[in-house]
């Protein structure tokens, strides 16, 4: 199944790649096995997938779960099962269990959940997740997750990495720990083989320093000042400098400078599908929270394939330059490479940046 599925995408698998597609099909037999016995018994042992961007790790998860003849299962990005496990968890609040129940009305007779893109970084969502996870293990629930980190990875700062470790040690003895990190980053050299996008959110674009002539060559009208209106979301109003039908244009400083959240993110990637983010300048050490925000809003925009066009004050290597930058840079980096840069003037290669983006150490 995956070998046939990577010839036909224009590849062959590498040595991490096999062993963990050989225990992605072994989950795939045991829980087809446990359909047949009617859910008796304890249930499978589920998988934690993790290694560097572009390994491969989300397409060997995806071919498993398309392929996988059970009804009960669920694919999720992590923010977006948050956002929504924050609602129900609401509704539960003053009862004793309320955790047990939200994850109960959430996943409903969910036999498999397949945690895409799994990270940790906030205090407050590692006490959330442990207690998640724990609810998950007693409603015997099988876990595949894919992560950038190993379990012991995960909320790395070390003020707070401790509160996790109860956590990380039910992730290590619940899930079978699998790196993929072959020598390739197939997100690159894809992008290097085909001249056409291959989804909505490579079809937009990284445009500096951003004129009039260059916005209106990629298919974008400067907005007028009459364009400018309050966007709801959630219990936030946010300006944005235009909406049209299903686009929305917003500045840096809007969107990522003020207190907006991942919630707000996802709300707004509810009503649009194709955004223009203008003004993204170079993030320097007073920016932090503002880049984490940016990272954020990427991961959003990348996971519901909506399409993005930037348009930045200084070449993408610039702007994602310095001591400011989330942990999760790499993968931000990556994801923003995938943009096409107009022949007219634009950032250096996609490899050009990932190597001047990463942090010193």
């Amino acid at each position: 199944m995956f070998e046939r599925a990577a010839a036909e995408a224009g590849f062959a698998l590498d040595g991490s790649q096999t062993a963990a597609a050989e225990r992605l099909a072994r989950l795939g037999a045991d829980l087809s096995a446990r359909r047949r016995l009617f859910g008796a018994g304890k249930p499978p042992r589920g998988v934690y997938v993790w290694g560097p961007v572009g390994r491969g790790k989300s397409w060997l998860t995806g071919v498993f779960y398309e392929a996988l003849p059970l009804r009960n299962k669920r694919r999720v990005h992590f923010h977006e099962f948050f956002r929504e496990f924050h609602a129900v968890h609401a509704r539960h609040r003053k009862e004793r269990n309320a955790c047990d129940l939200a994850v109960a009305e959430l996943l409903s007779d969910c036999r498999l959940l397949f945690f895409d893109e799994f990270h940790v970084h906030d205090p407050g969502d590692a006490m959330m997740m442990g207690r998640v996870l724990t609810s998950l293990v007693e409603q015997k629930v099988t876990l595949v997750a894919t992560s950038n980190y190993p379990p012991a990875g995960l909320l790395p700062n070390p003020v707070h990495h401790h509160m996790f470790e109860p956590t990380i040690k039910l992730l290590e003895s619940s899930l079978d720990v699998l790196e993929v990190a072959g020598p390739h980053d197939y997100r690159s050299r894809a992008k290097s083989r085909t001249r056409g996008s291959r989804s909505r959110f490579e079809g937009g674009g990284y445009l500096w320093p951003g004129s009039e002539r260059q916005l209106r060559e990629a298919g974008l009208e400067p907005p007028a000042a009459a364009e400018r209106q309050t966007v709801r979301t959630g219990g936030r109003e946010l300006t944005a400098r235009a909406v049209r039908d299903g686009l929305v244009w917003f500045d840096f400083h809007e969107l990522c400078d003020e207190r907006t959240s991942t919630v707000d993110y996802l709300g707004l990637a509810d009503r649009f599908d194709t955004w223009v983010l203008s003004g993204l300048p170079e993030l320097t050490s007073g920016r932090r929270d503002a880049a984490q925000r940016f990272a954020n809003l990427v991961d959003v925009l990348y996971d519901r394939d909506a399409t993005l066009y930037l348009v930045a004050d200084a070449p993408l290597a610039d702007c994602l330059r310095g001591d400011a930058l989330p942990i999760d840079v790499n993968r931000t980096v990556s994801r923003l490479g995938l943009l096409p840069v107009p022949p007219f003037g634009g950032p250096p290669s996609a490899s050009t940046v990932r190597a001047a983006a990463v942090p010193p150490r």
